[in-house]
C-alpha cells in the first residue's frame, strides 16, 4: 500500500516531507484553494512521483503542468468525463513524449479520477472510466474539492463492485489509523492512503512530527 501526501505548498516543508520518502507528493493547481501552488517544485528523489491535481482545468493547461515539472501522475478532481481523460491520457502518454516505450496497460503518467462519497454512492458512474484512467480516488463530498477534514463513511465502500485499484482519501488522520487497519483487512483493492489537511499547521503546510508518526505506524502494517 502506498502513501500519498497532498496539498504541498512551501519549499522547506516540501523538502521535509520528501526526505520522509512518500510514495507521491501532491500539488494543487486550483486558484480557489488555500493550497494552490504557483512556484518551483524544489528536485525530488527520483522514488517520489510528483503529482499535478486539477479541478476542471483544461487538456492544454494540464500538459503545460505535466511538462514543466515532470510530473508522474495526474489527479482529476473535477467533473471530467471519461471522454476528456482519456483524450488527456493519449495526450500526456504520447510515445514520443519518453525515451522509453509507454508500457502496455499502464499509462507512464498515472491517471486518478476523483470522486466524492458522503452516506452513499452509485458505483455504476465509474463503469466508464475503467480502462482509461489508473486508478480511483474516493474522498468526502463536502463544501471545498477535497482538503474538507473529515471522512467519509468507508462502509459504503463494500459495494464496491470493480478490480481497478483505488485511493482512499478524505479526513485521514492519526486517529484513523485502526479504521485503516480494519479496512485493509478486507479485499477491496487499496492502492495508497491520501493525507492533507489532518496533517497541516496550516493549509499547504505540513505537520512533519505527525507525517513520521503515520508513516512509521503503516510501515508497521505493511510488515505485519
Amino acid at each position: 500500500m502506498k502513501l500519498k501526501v497532498c496539498g504541498m505548498k512551501y519549499q522547506e516543508n516540501i523538502e521535509a516531507v520528501a526526505a520522509l520518502q512518500p510514495d507521491y507528493l501532491g500539488f494543487i493547481f486550483y486558484e480557489k484553494s488555500p493550497r494552490n501552488f504557483d512556484q518551483d517544485i524544489p528536485e525530488l528523489p527520483e522514488t517520489i512521483k510528483k503529482t499535478g491535481v486539477f479541478v476542471g482545468a483544461s487538456i492544454d493547461f494540464i500538459s503545460k503542468k505535466v511538462k514543466k515539472h515532470d510530473f508522474k501522475a495526474v489527479q482529476l478532481h473535477g467533473n471530467e468525463s471519461a471522454e476528456f481523460c482519456k483524450e488527456l491520457t493519449n495526450t500526456i502518454n504520447r510515445p514520443d513524449r519518453f525515451s522509453k516505450p509507454v508500457r502496455s496497460g499502464r499509462n507512464q503518467i498515472e491517471i486518478f479520477k476523483v470522486f466524492s462519497i458522503k452516506d452513499e454512492f452509485d458505483f455504476s458512474t465509474l463503469k466508464p472510466y475503467e480502462g482509461i484512467v489508473d486508478y480511483f480516488l474516493f474522498d468526502t463530498k463536502g463544501k471545498e474539492k477535497g482538503g474538507n477534514g473529515f471522512t467519509f463513511d468507508w462502509s459504503v465502500l463494500n459495494n464496491y463492485n470493480t478490480t481497478t485499484p483505488f485511493i482512499l482519501s478524505g479526513g485521514i488522520g492519526l486517529q484513523e489509523i485502526e479504521k485503516i487497519q480494519t479496512i485493509l483487512e478486507t479485499d477491496l483493492p487499496i492502492y495508497a492512503i491520501d493525507i492533507n489537511s489532518k496533517f497541516e499547521i496550516e493549509p499547504g503546510l505540513k505537520n512533519i512530527n505527525d507525517l513520521k508518526e503515520f508513516k512509521k505506524m503503516l510501515n508497521n502494517m505493511r510488515e505485519g
